[in-house]
């Protein structure tokens, strides 16, 4: 029997929305205030997941305000294939509010976005057997609405669905015809650790929806799995007539409360059917694969060289576009940045990276600041949570931004001229329990003597001319964690500049 190894997509994944196009499936996840927005995935076996863009990546489709709160911007999207077409419905927060999208490849080109002028968050496309086009979403409850899909216009009024068990934030809403009934699938308890998905069924798109007896029919609240915040699923039918899930969960580690840093990930589960019901999991970091024909992609490259004329889909950046400030072609198999603020810590920082997809990683970069510039190597949770290694005026320091406070850990003299950033991300070397920053060097201050247990170590540095990792600070990865900062995403790891127009020669970030 063969096997696979969950999450299918690790790192900052999360609210997966699946479909089936014949033997090949496509996936989109939440994005929040990266650009592009929308990450589309494809796959021929469920397993294996292939990056091919992203449904809104252009400023005519998404532009956040560089003052957008952190872990706003695109909430929880529906991908959908419909007469021919992909659809994908979503909500930018702090932005366009509900929008729908279109396109015959689901690489793109997508079309501009269409209001959809709904009251919620979280919305979901269906279309009955007459063709009409329901969409429902989470407002106070689970309600829908008739729409006309090409203009977004609501036609009639809404219909309160089902609210689930009565277990708090009732959300992403899924709603499917399989066979003679309508089910809908949501999920609750909220987003931490007391997540739950549950379901009903109806014989009629508007109800009355009857619950499942044993409501929440998946969820890990209250156990010792490895796996938590398990909801937010989306259902889907392999060719082979076999049923799955695609949810999101975390792998917190550490010391109680535990502590996840790469975000909420997405899983997939084997969807069993009993009494009508189709009734998902067990949720197993390793599990019986699918018995589809195994299709695994060429591995992501961990390496960039910028010699190509456009940034991999990996890419990402805060809030918006800005090919003015982000350059390939300024300096021949570099990329440049041209700072737009003065600090990480401030609105519209330019911040160019790469979800954290590996518990143990290593993150280099050459960089070359010029005069007067300054710029480095971060890993990013948002403006208030930020490890950070940089360079400037013949200094390499490392800075830590945690809550209201920022501090440089420690500082070295450097040689003028390009250097060799380094960050290592491990779980095996973590600090111990009593001690929760180690910075290194002549003016180390002593261990502070809190017990806590961190579920990694940042270790921050550069390399000497021979090689060597000159590490300038091991930090406590639990600050750059969901719950220490609050918010929806997962570490991001990349380039970033603060003065002038930093140039890097390269970057990579692999596994350990």
């Amino acid at each position: 029997m063969a096997f696979f190894d969950n999450p299918v997509i690790p790192g900052f994944s999360p609210d997966p929305s699946v479909c089936r196009v014949g033997e090949d499936y496509y996936l989109a996840t939440s994005s929040f205030e990266y650009v592009p927005g929308v990450p589309l995935w494809h796959s021929r076996d469920l397993v294996h997941w292939r990056l091919i863009g992203h449904a809104l990546d252009r400023p005519s489709q998404l532009a956040l305000p560089d003052d957008a709160p952190s872990s706003c911007g695109v909430y929880a999207p529906t991908l959908r294939h419909h007469d021919g077409r992909f659809w994908m419905i979503t909500t930018v927060v702090a932005g366009a509010g509900n929008v729908l999208v279109t396109a015959e490849d689901p690489a793109g080109p997508w079309s501009d976005p269409v209001p959809v002028g709904i009251p919620g968050i979280d919305p979901d496309l269906a279309w009955d057997e007459e063709g009409n086009c329901w969409c429902v979403f989470s407002n106070d409850g689970i309600r829908a609405v008739r729409i006309e899909p090409e203009t977004g216009e609501l036609l009639g009024g809404t219909v309160d669905m089902w609210s689930g068990s009565g277990l708090q934030y009732p959300e992403g809403p899924h709603l499917y015809r399989i066979g003679d009934w309508w089910y809908l699938l949501l999920s609750e308890g909220g987003t931490e650790r007391g997540h739950a998905m549950s379901i009903a069924r109806a014989r009629s798109l508007t109800g009355p929806f009857e619950p499942h007896p044993a409501n929440p029919v998946l969820s890990h609240r209250s156990t010792g799995h490895p796996v938590q915040n398990t909801g937010h699923g989306d259902l889907v039918e392999a060719h082979d007539g076999t049923w799955w899930m695609v949810l999101l969960g975390t792998r917190p580690r550490g010391d109680t409360p535990k502590f996840h840093g790469m975000g909420r990930e997405t899983f997939l589960v084997p969807v069993r059917w009993e009494d009508g019901w189709p009734l998902p999991g067990p949720l197993e970091l390793r599990s019986p694969a699918p018995e589809l024909t195994p299709h695994p992609w060429p591995a992501e490259p961990h390496r960039d060289d910028f010699g190509s004329p456009a940034l991999a889909p990996c890419w990402v950046s805060l809030r918006r576009h800005d090919p003015s400030a982000v350059r390939l072609d300024e300096r021949p198999g570099h990329l440049v940045l041209h700072a737009r603020a003065d600090s990480m810590d401030r609105p519209g920082a330019l911040f160019v990276g790469r979800r954290q997809r590996d518990p143990d990683c290593g993150a280099r970069t050459r960089v070359d600041v010029g005069a007067g510039g300054r710029g480095g190597l971060a890993v990013r949770l948002d403006e208030a949570h930020h490890f950070q290694v940089e360079v400037e005026d013949g200094k390499v320091r490392a800075v830590a931004r945690i809550g209201p406070l920022r501090g440089t850990v420690a500082e070295r003299d450097v040689p003028a001229g390009p250097l060799t950033l380094r960050i290592e991300v491990t779980t095996t070397g973590i600090l111990p329990p009593t001690v929760t920053t180690r910075p290194t060097g002549p003016d180390a201050a002593a261990p502070s003597g809190l017990r806590i247990g961190a579920p990694d170590t940042l270790r921050l540095g550069y390399e000497t001319d021979g090689g060597d990792f000159e590490i300038l600070a091991e930090l406590d990865g639990r600050y750059l964690t969901t719950e220490v900062a609050g918010g929806f995403t997962g570490r991001v790891i990349g380039m970033y500049a603060t003065r002038g127009a930093p140039a890097f020669d390269w970057f990579e970030l692999r596994p350990a």
